[in-house]
């Protein structure tokens, strides 16, 4: 991707964001894989000489930078969720969000971590072993990773969070974590309790592998049930309110159009990913209209 200066200037400023909730160029760079403190000086000077536009797209996709100009309309879904991670970090509690896939789960966790300062958002997946997922929250949090003792590792981590003001910690698609890694969120919270939030994000496959653990005892299942109150934060569906929203929020203004997102939309279980590709498709047919109109004169 070629970047401009203005470009470069957007992706800078969220930069300057991102560092931001770290309180410090050092502990920004240790939260992000392959780039250095000197680095980010240097871009947050706009002194982009020496940097690459892959090293640009690097540290864009790892912050979160926007790069399609996407509108983010806060629907149903993504209030309550924004409800969910607000109340966790003030109040220092723990929560389960349970929602649909494609409800906008991901989006609203990366958001708001762009937006609040001392929240770190780690994406679980089914292949992490315990050091993978320790070393993850440890670089999410800005805290070194090169030890090869992953208790020292969690316990430098959870030092650092336990000194920053109000912080919380969002780990996405949860249910995908092994028995033995997803007891490693005991411990975490006994560390953190009345110090930290934590919210995980999921399907609710979380409720019937919950289910299950508790039947039959399966150990850290009582304790993990225990720390998020018995009880899962379930998030609305997406209605075709929202969806009509979202197509105005980002510029596509014509009814049959829109009639057309949301139909689509309806055989999809409303799955926002599937609505953002529709749109674009819709916007770029009306471009191809109109395009044709023009040349057609």
């Amino acid at each position: 991707m070629k970047f401009t200066n203005e470009l470069k200037n957007e992706v800078r400023d969220a930069l300057s964001s991102y560092r931001d909730n770290y309180g410090g160029t050092n502990r920004a760079a240790e939260s992000l894989s392959g780039v250095s403190s000197a680095t980010i000086s240097q871009i947050l000077n706009s002194k982009y000489t020496n940097i690459s536009d892959d090293m640009f797209t690097r540290i864009a996709m790892q912050i979160g930078f926007n790069f399609d100009r996407w509108q983010i309309h806060e629907g149903t879904a993504y209030r309550e969720i924004n409800f969910a991670m607000s109340d966790a970090q003030l109040y220092k509690n723990a929560t389960w969000v349970v929602g649909d896939a494609g409800c906008g789960k991901t989006t609203a966790a990366i958001e708001y971590r762009r937006s609040h300062k001392h929240v770190f958002y780690i994406l679980c997946s089914e292949d992490m072993r315990r050091g993978d997922f320790v070393r993850e929250i440890a670089r999410q949090v800005g805290a070194p990773t090169d030890s090869t003792n992953l208790r020292d590792i969690l316990e430098y981590a959870i030092q650092m969070i336990q000194f920053l003001n109000s912080p919380l910690l969002i780990f996405d698609e949860a249910d995908k974590l092994t028995d033995s890694v997803f007891t490693y969120f005991i411990s975490l919270y006994n560390r953190l309790e009345n110090r930290a939030g934590i919210i995980f994000l999921s399907t609710s496959h979380i409720k019937r592998r919950m289910e299950s653990g508790l039947r039959y005892n399966k150990k850290g299942y009582q304790e993990v049930d225990s720390r998020i109150g018995r009880k899962f934060f379930d998030v609305d569906a997406t209605t075709q309110n929202d969806i009509y929203a979202i197509c105005q929020a980002n510029d596509l203004t014509s009814e049959a159009e829109i009639k057309k997102v949301i139909a689509d939309a309806s055989m999809a279980k409303f799955d926002l990913r599937r609505v953002k590709r529709k749109i674009h498709a819709c916007k770029r047919a009306v471009e191809n209209r109109k395009k044709e109109a023009k040349d057609g004169e």
